[in-house]
């Protein structure tokens, strides 16, 4: 009988680890060798009409090849054949749901600027992070900066040019279609800021898509009318005093064809104790005119506010450094427990008419950032 013979007792590090390769190659060759490997038996696959399972073959690439981390997504993308792309695209497409309407969504930002409604009411909305007075003073109004938008536009030192470019070239590198964009201005409200400044952000965002640099938004929307890429639409968020005629005219010049309009709450009291800033009445007229103007309208809205009762869409969020985090910490303020706002969601989610679309239920704020939530 053949008997193995231990010349070594000592242990071998795991692949990948420690520097240990095998076939003697270093990281980078091994990872290139996988990533090869990888797509050859995606190509054979689908031509065989046979399934690609794509887990099992990057995990028998990094056994056969020592890698600790997997290929990443783009890095297979980058190496598909031309004669397969079409049809491998598809598996490897990170978050396809992205585009599946075939519309890329690229979210940028204005830089940080103070809340127009300082100058009447003294301060900003109690619940409102964000903005140059706040805890989190490198962020725009309404975010924390920790948000995947806020930390791209950051990176980018709020420049409109690169925040769009980069973006688009890295749903590109995922496997994401960028012929149809649409453009989500966020942060604080833009129509608030100086027309040249907003000339200049417009214009940026029109040339990221053309390549073209444009002298007025006028030439801009112009050029990215016939560029490869195309703006199908724009929403910007506002405020009900700040989507008034003036506002709107100059907003269908930029090429927006969305509003997403911070209402909040429908009762007067509440607006007023929230410092909202305006009326329920300022709402009901910006609507119409919006409406009037061929805007589509999104309405944000937030239940479990200040003197709030019942079931009267944005969950509340208490973060640091709001006014709300102060009622909240002096006993002031309560949220619903989690069983009754999934019950408040569930009769309001009833209540909407089918062709009504619900956006979303929450913003991604980061947990850690929330102190207690509703």
């Amino acid at each position: 009988m053949a008997t193995a013979v231990i010349t070594d007792t000592k242990k071998l590090p795991r692949p990948g680890r420690g520097g240990y390769q095998p076939h003697g190659l270093t990281e980078e060759e091994a990872r290139v060798r996988a990533i090869a490997e990888i797509v050859n038996s995606m190509v054979d696959l689908s031509r065989k009409k046979q399934t690609v399972d794509l887990n099992a073959l990057k995990s028998a690439a990094c056994r056969k090849y020592g890698l600790a981390r997997a290929p990443k997504l783009v890095e297979m993308i980058a190496a598909l054949p031309d004669s397969d792309r079409e049809s491998l695209l598809p598996k490897l497409r990170a978050k396809p749901v992205r585009t599946a309407s075939g519309i890329a969504v690229v979210a940028v930002m204005s830089k940080p600027h103070r809340c127009p409604h300082i100058a009447t009411t003294g301060n900003i909305c109690v619940y409102c992070p964000g903005g140059p007075d706040s805890d989190f003073e490198y962020s725009t109004q309404s975010y924390t900066g920790y948000e995947p938008t806020s930390m791209r536009a950051i990176r980018a030192r709020y420049n409109p040019y690169v925040q769009a470019r980069s973006r688009i070239d890295q749903l590109k590198r995922l496997g994401h279609s960028v012929d149809k964009v649409e453009f989500i201005l966020m942060g604080g409200t833009f129509m608030s800021l100086p027309a040249d400044y907003r000339d200049y952000f417009i214009r940026n965002l029109h040339d990221a898509l053309s390549g073209h640099t444009s002298a007025n938004v006028e030439e801009a929307v112009a050029y990215s009318e016939h560029g490869a890429t195309k703006c199908i639409g724009m929403t910007i968020e506002t405020r009900p005093d700040y989507c008034l005629g003036p506002h709107l005219r100059q907003m269908l010049l930029y090429g927006c064809t969305r509003l997403e309009i911070g209402v909040q709450s429908t009762y007067e009291d509440v607006a007023r104790d929230t410092n909202r800033g305006h009326t329920v009445a300022a709402v009901a007229d910006c609507f119409c005119l919006a409406k009037d103007a061929g805007f589509k309208v999104v309405a944000h809205m937030m239940p479990d506010l200040p003197n709030l009762m019942g079931s009267k869409f944005i969950p509340t969020l208490v973060i640091r450094g709001t006014g709300l985090y102060e009622l909240w910490k002096t006993g002031r303020y309560r949220n619903y427990p989690p069983e009754q706002l999934v019950d408040i969601v569930a009769r309001i989610l009833a209540m909407v008419p089918p062709w009504t679309r619900v956006y979303r239920v929450q913003r991604d704020i980061p947990y850690a950032f929330s102190y207690i939530w509703s």
